[in-house]
């Protein structure tokens, strides 16, 4: 089968032959692969960086974690790989797949899980974000940021606030239903100003943080209190794109009722992350086919990894790669 083959972490996976996959078990599903999205999380692993990467017992592999694609009886779903997926074939675990609806297109399908989680559990489970609500996106400019923006007015925020560097992307927001954009290229004091402003009249309920660094500092800055009673309010971190560390004062956590808490895997119980697949991807993947969920994609065919993985490509669209 034809296949996006890793021969060496730090290198550039290429196109190439690779053998077919074979079930071992019952357990296992073979998949025809129709589309499978390039990730910051395929790139970290296949670069060496992430922790899921063994560079001692390193064999030539197919890269990509998850897909979608059609089974022997003709479903079309979407799954992560027990190997790489963004090749003809791959295997999946045949109790963990998503049905896609009918009107769902394949490009979509495998562009959304990866935003998808990465918004909804820090929305749902972590910041438990709730009708009425005042929700504040910091890095809302990226592709899971801006899906962050929609899931949070789906589950009833009564503002959204999003945060980025990017002016026009910022503007686009205001389209997926943020009510209120800040852009990070102000002079500290301008930002401080304009958050503490609007915390004073529409109090944050939580803050889902995509970039942490000196734009986190700000914010938590921002929402310390000055010695009497504050409004409870979850800071949720998701990611490190600014930076993977802060400088936090002590006083602004005792000034103000601030729960500052992380979402990723480990941060989520099994229970929980099977919720994530079972109950909320389905119904994310509804929202999308009906066009109340969207997602900007770039494509190419898989005969073009080599230059597609290293393509510049604007923060806030998903590459998605076509078998």
């Amino acid at each position: 089968m034809k296949a996006a083959i890793l021969n060496a972490l730090g290198e550039t996976p290429k196109y190439g032959e690779f053998t077919s996959p074979v079930p071992k078990n019952a357990g296992q599903l073979l998949v025809t692969v129709k589309a499978a999205s390039v990730k910051n999380l395929d790139k970290a692993i296949a670069s060496g960086a992430h922790y899921t990467s063994h560079a001692a017992l390193f064999q030539p592999v197919v890269v990509g974690v998850d897909g979608v694609g059609i089974l022997e009886d003709g479903s079309r779903v979407y799954a992560a790989g027990l190997q790489g997926m963004i090749s003809e074939k791959a295997l999946i675990d045949k109790n963990r797949f998503v049905r896609l609806p009918d009107h769902l297109d394949v490009v979509t399908a495998a562009a959304l899980p990866n935003a998808v989680l990465g918004a909804a559990a820090a929305l749902r489970y972590r910041a438990a974000v709730k009708p009425g609500d005042t929700v504040l996106i910091n890095g809302a400019t990226g592709v899971t940021g801006r899906i962050a923006v929609q899931i949070a007015k789906h589950y009833g925020a009564k503002k959204v606030i999003a945060t980025g560097r990017n002016a026009a992307s910022l503007e686009s927001l205001k389209a997926l239903g943020a009510d209120e954009v800040i852009s990070l290229k102000q002079g500290d004091e301008e930002i401080l100003q304009t958050l503490r402003e609007i915390h004073r009249n529409t109090p944050i309920n939580s803050v889902i943080d995509y970039l942490w660094g000196h734009p986190a500092e700000l914010i938590l800055k921002a929402l310390g209190g000055k010695g009497k009673f504050t409004h409870p309010l979850r800071f949720v971190t998701v990611g490190g794109m600014a930076g993977d560390q802060i400088q936090l004062s002590s006083g602004t956590l005792r000034s103000a009722d601030i729960t500052l808490i992380g979402s990723g895997i480990g941060s989520l119980s099994e229970e929980l992350m099977q919720k994530l697949f079972k109950e909320v991807l389905p119904e994310m993947f509804l929202l999308a086919a009906d066009g109340k969920l969207k997602i900007d994609t770039v494509t190419a065919p898989l005969k073009e990894i080599e230059t597609a993985w290293n393509q510049d490509i604007d923060s806030g669209k998903r590459l998605v790669i076509l078998m």
